[in-house]
């Protein structure tokens, strides 16, 4: 398991490199092999399509914002930090994703498969801070976060402070909107909870 795990992730670092120098459209699952020194055959059976390179590193991500995670201390905390730690994993990859997300007005079928997978991300992190993300109430909660997921990233792509505060301040004021827009539809309000 450690090895598929070094291997995914020598196969991202390699691909986020070469997507920050050439590109989204240019990049091939055999060439950022080759670029990481890894073996071809191997690379296509785990990354049958370039486009699963983007799903590994969304996963890697995920993973990286749940680590120790616990249920204590107020949900919209617990939320900040695994949607910080989320935003770290993206940091390790700043110069390539900036070049992907300027490529993806032109590559549609991308940003929708990519919409959809961040989708799927936030259900999943809604779950690691205790909130429910299946039903009617649960896909409610899940595109509120993604939509604060996408405030967040777009605060991000223009921050260049070492601590990324204007990344947290995006994301405490996208926070507090999706709190009162929950509250509202709940009718409930922050007192109740």
């Amino acid at each position: 398991m450690t090895d598929n795990i070094a291997f995914d992730e020598a196969m991202v670092t390699a691909a986020f490199e070469m997507i920050a120098v050439d590109g989204w459209p240019r990049l091939t699952v055999a060439a950022a092999a080759r670029e990481a020194g890894l073996d071809l055959g191997r690379a296509r059976t785990r990354f049958p399509t370039r486009f699963c390179v983007l799903r590994r590193f969304g996963e890697q991500a995920d993973a990286k914002a749940l680590e120790g995670t616990t249920l204590e201390g107020p949900v919209r905390d617990r939320l900040f930090d695994i949607i910080m730690r989320r935003i770290d994993a993206l940091q390790a990859h700043r110069p390539g994703l900036l070049a992907l997300f300027a490529d993806l007005p032109r590559d549609p079928l991308t940003a929708l498969a990519l919409a959809t997978l961040s989708l799927r991300s936030m259900a999943g992190l809604l779950e690691g801070a205790g909130l429910q993300a299946s039903g009617l109430r649960g896909g409610l909660r899940a595109k509120g976060l993604l939509a604060v997921w996408l405030a967040t990233v777009k605060a991000w792509r223009d921050d260049t402070s070492e601590d990324l505060s204007a990344t947290m301040a995006a994301l405490d004021r996208a926070l507090n909107r999706a709190e009162q827009a929950e509250n509202s539809v709940s009718g409930t309000s922050a007192s109740d909870q």
